[in-house]
C-alpha cells in the first residue's frame, strides 16, 4: 500500500493552506513595469541558485495564479510549504526555495504606470 497523504499534511492530517502575503512596502516607490522587471529577473535567475527547474516553474505558476489554483499547483508538485505565503518552500528531496514578496504580491507603495 502506498501513502495517500499529501506531503503537506501536518501530524493531525490537515493540509497547510496557502494565503496571500501580508501587505508590504518596497524601500522606494516603484512602478508596475519596474515590478514586472524585478519579477522577470528573479524567475530568470532563480533556478541557478539550486533546486529543480520544474519546482521553480510550479512555484512561478502558483505565484501568478489565484489562491485556489495556486494551492492545486503546489499540491500536485509535492511542494512542502513552510510559510503559508509561499516565501519558504521545500521539494520532496529537501531543497529549499525562497521567494521574495515582490514575486507574490504588489507593494503598498506601487506607482501605477501612466
Amino acid at each position: 500500500m502506498g501513502c495517500v497523504e499529501s506531503s503537506q499534511a501536518k501530524a493531525d492530517g490537515t493540509v497547510k493552506k496557502i494565503r496571500k502575503p501580508k501587505p508590504w512596502k518596497h524601500p522606494q516607490p516603484i512602478t508596475k513595469s519596474q515590478l514586472i522587471q524585478l519579477r522577470d529577473e528573479f524567475w530568470d535567475t532563480a533556478p541557478h541558485y539550486g533546486g529543480r527547474k520544474e519546482i521553480w516553474d510550479a512555484l512561478r505558476a502558483a505565484a501568478e495564479a489565484e489562491l485556489t489554483l495556486a494551492q492545486a499547483i503546489v499540491d500536485s508538485a509535492d511542494i512542502i510549504i513552510q510559510n503559508a505565503d509561499l516565501t519558504i518552500c521545500y521539494d520532496e528531496r529537501g531543497a529549499k526555495y525562497e521567494l521574495p514578496k515582490y514575486v507574490l504580491s504588489e507593494p503598498t507603495n506601487l506607482i501605477r504606470d501612466s
